[in-house]
């Protein structure tokens, strides 16, 4: 028990430590095709999260997937808010059209 907990403690540190630095090397120009992207795997993590939420594994199951249901929902909400303002920044004013 306590070795799979330091083995999954371990894993988890690196991912950490991966993540970090794959994101910090993103450039600005690349940031919003990313994001997109991103949102559309948290779309999956909601259909992963509804499909746990729906199993009958007791409450503290139904507790948990309903708890990871909203919070894919906020990031992908959140996301796709981010990645709209960012697009309205290149887009021209009526009165530039002209």
């Amino acid at each position: 028990m306590v070795e799979t907990l330091l083995i999954s403690l371990t894993v988890f540190m690196l991912a950490v430590f991966v993540g970090y630095e794959v994101i910090t090397k993103v450039p600005p120009t690349l940031h919003t095709p990313l994001m997109s992207g991103t949102n559309a795997v948290s779309g999956i993590v909601i259909v992963g999260a509804l499909i746990v939420a729906g199993r009958d594994a007791g409450v503290l199951g139904a507790v948990l997937g309903v708890f990871a249901v909203a919070l894919a929902t906020t990031n992908v909400v959140g996301g796709f808010m981010v990645t709209d303002r960012m697009l309205q920044m290149f887009r021209r004013s009526p009165e530039e059209r002209k």
